[in-house]
């Protein structure tokens, strides 16, 4: 865990945890909140959405992506995921891999039972398949 690294990151948990008020997750009853940074001044918010038919459900990483994309933002430098106190947040494998379309050395802060911790996208995902470029 880099501690100096989270003192840097502590205005964006506090957004990815803020944000998790507005989660919609009435079958898992888990609130995750994201926030991501693009490094140019600008964060983009999301929360996890669920739906009855559960494929269609969209986690809180994949709704912040979407909405920076929709900001016209590709850009990626840091992101934040925070969940219900003492619950291990971080991002699933479908969010890491759309994570590593944009960045795969973003620097990734979750919650877990143990307070947040630090870390790169490379090393949650190795070996990520990489964009048709």
């Amino acid at each position: 865990m880099n501690t100096t690294l989270l003192h840097e990151h502590e205005e964006l948990l506090a957004a990815a945890q803020d944000v998790r008020s507005r989660a919609y997750a009435p079958y898992s009853n888990i609130a995750v909140g994201a926030a991501l940074d693009t490094g140019d001044g600008h964060v983009f918010l999301g929360c996890n959405v669920e739906n009855a038919s559960y494929g269609l459900t969209i986690c809180a990483e994949r709704s912040a992506v979407f909405a920076a994309i929709a900001g016209a933002h590709l850009d990626f430098v840091a992101i934040a995921i925070a969940g219900p106190s003492g619950m291990l947040t971080s991002p699933c494998g479908a969010c890491r891999q759309v994570l590593a379309e944009f960045n795969p050395e973003m620097t990734v802060i979750y919650t877990t039972p143990d307070g947040p911790v630090s870390t790169t996208l490379a090393e949650l995902l190795p070996h990520s398949f990489g964009p048709l470029v």
